[in-house]
C-alpha cells in the first residue's frame, strides 16, 4: 500500500514538460476540456433514459455512460499528474475503464444483429404513413357505417310505424270478420228448420270466407289476390263434379280481403243454390261466370261488375220459394252489395237464375300498399291475422 501513499517518490508529469508555461497549458486545457465533455455526454444519456421509460437496450446506455463518464475522470486525472504524481490512483482507474470498456465491447457485438434489425428512420416514416392511411381508411369506414346505422334505424321506424298502422286495421279486420261470422250464425239459425241444415249452412259460409281469406293472402307477390282465383276457389270446391258445365271469364283484377269474402260469400250461396236446384237435377243446365271492369276518368273511381247466368235450368217453384225466404236471398240481395258499397240483382228468367252484382272499384280492388318495408309490414300483418 506503500505505493499509493508514498506518491511522492514519483515525478509529476508537468516535469516531463520541462514545465513550459505554453506545453502546461495545452496539455491540462485538453484534459480538461475532455472531462467536461466526458461528464456532460453521461449526464444527458441518463436524463434520456429518465424521461423515456420505453427506450430498447437500456443496459447497453448505461453502459456506455459509465464507460465515457470513466473516460472523462482519466482525463480528469491525467490533469491533475502535471502537478502531483498520483499515478497509482489514475492505473486503477484506467484499470476500471478498459474494464467497462471491454464489457460495452462485448455487449455491442452480441447485439449488432438486433440493432441492425432496428427500422430506419426512413422505415419508421413509411409505416406511420401507412397507419395514418390505414386510420383515415377506418374513419371513412366507420362515418359509412354510422349513415348505414342511421338509414337502417330511420328505416325500421317507418316499419314500426307502418307495422303499428297494419296491426290496429289487422285487428278492426278481425273485429269485422268476426262480426260478420256472428250475424252468418244468428240468421242461419234463424232461417234452418233442422240442427243438421243449420250446422252444414253455417260451415259452409264459414268456410268460404276463410277459402277467401286464405286465397287472398297465397295469390300473388303482395298482399292481394285476384278476382279469378277467388271464383275458381269457389266453384272448384262446391262444383267438382260438374266443373265442366261451368265456364269463367273475366280480365285480370287484383282483389282486397274484404272483397274477396263477400265475393265468396256470394259465390258460395249461388253455387250451392246451382247444385241443389239447377245444375244437380238438370244435366243439360250450365253456368256462365264473367266479370268486367270500367276505369273512370278520376282515380280511384270506376265500375266492378259480376254476372252469374244459368243456361237450361229453368226456373222452378221450389227454387223460387225457398230462395225468397232463405237468408242466402238476404246475403246476395242486401248484405253483401251493402258491405261492397253496391247493387245487386237477382232475376229468374224461361232459361234459369241471372244474378248480377256491381260495386265501385274502390270496394273491390286492395288498399294501395307502397313498396319495400311498408309492404312488408301488410304482409307480416296479413299472414299473422290472416285465417
Amino acid at each position: 500500500m506503500s505505493h499509493f501513499s508514498d506518491i511522492w517518490q514519483y515525478m509529476p508529469h508537468g516535469m516531463c514538460l520541462l514545465w513550459q508555461p505554453w506545453l502546461v497549458v495545452l496539455w491540462a486545457g485538453s484534459d480538461l476540456l475532455i472531462f467536461l465533455s466526458y461528464s456532460a455526454i453521461p449526464i444527458a444519456l441518463l436524463t434520456v433514459l429518465k424521461r423515456r421509460k420505453d427506450v430498447p437496450h437500456r443496459g447497453l446506455v448505461m453502459l456506455f455512460a459509465s464507460f465515457i463518464l470513466l473516460c472523462g475522470i482519466t482525463h480528469a486525472l491525467s490533469m491533475v499528474t502535471l502537478w502531483v504524481p498520483i499515478y497509482p490512483q489514475v492505473g486503477l482507474f484506467k484499470l476500471a475503464t478498459g474494464v467497462v470498456s471491454c464489457i460495452t465491447a462485448v455487449v455491442l457485438f452480441r447485439l449488432i444483429p438486433t440493432l441492425v434489425a432496428l427500422p430506419s428512420p426512413a422505415d419508421m416514416a413509411a409505416a406511420n404513413e401507412r397507419l395514418r392511411g390505414e386510420i383515415e381508411a377506418h374513419k371513412a369506414t366507420l362515418a359509412s357505417l354510422e349513415e348505414t346505422v342511421e338509414a337502417r334505424t330511420a328505416e325500421l321506424s317507418r316499419l314500426n310505424a307502418t307495422l303499428a298502422v297494419q296491426a290496429r286495421e289487422a285487428i278492426h279486420r278481425s273485429s269485422n270478420l268476426l262480426a260478420v261470422v256472428a250475424s252468418i250464425a244468428q240468421q242461419s239459425a234463424r232461417s234452418a228448420t233442422t240442427k243438421d241444415d243449420f250446422l252444414e249452412a253455417l260451415q259452409g259460409r264459414i268456410w268460404a270466407l276463410a277459402d277467401a281469406t286464405r286465397t287472398v293472402i297465397e295469390g300473388g307477390d303482395g298482399p292481394a289476390g285476384d278476382v279469378e282465383t277467388v271464383v275458381l276457389t269457389q266453384l272448384d270446391k262446391l262444383l267438382p263434379n260438374i266443373r265442366t258445365r261451368v265456364t269463367i271469364a273475366g280480365p285480370a283484377l287484383a282483389i282486397g280481403s274484404e272483397a274477396a269474402q263477400q265475393l265468396s260469400l256470394a259465390l258460395h250461396e249461388l253455387a250451392t243454390n246451382a247444385q241443389k236446384y239447377s245444375l244437380g237435377p238438370a244435366e243439360q243446365a250450365r253456368v256462365d261466370v264473367s266479370w268486367s271492369f270500367e276505369e273512370a276518368a278520376e282515380p280511384g273511381d270506376g265500375t266492378f261488375r259480376l254476372v252469374w247466368r244459368e243456361h237450361g235450368a229453368g226456373p222452378t217453384a221450389e227454387e223460387e220459394a225457398s230462395q225468397a225466404r232463405g237468408f242466402g236471398t238476404k246475403l246476395l240481395t242486401r248484405v253483401i252489395p251493402a258491405m261492397l258499397r253496391g247493387s245487386a240483382t237477382r232475376e229468374f228468367t224461361a232459361d234459369g237464375l241471372v244474378y248480377r252484382i256491381e260495386a265501385p272499384l274502390s270496394a273491390i280492388r286492395p288498399e294501395p300498399v307502397q313498396g319495400g318495408e311498408p309492404w312488408r309490414a301488410a304482409e307480416i300483418v296479413d299472414r299473422t291475422f290472416g285465417l
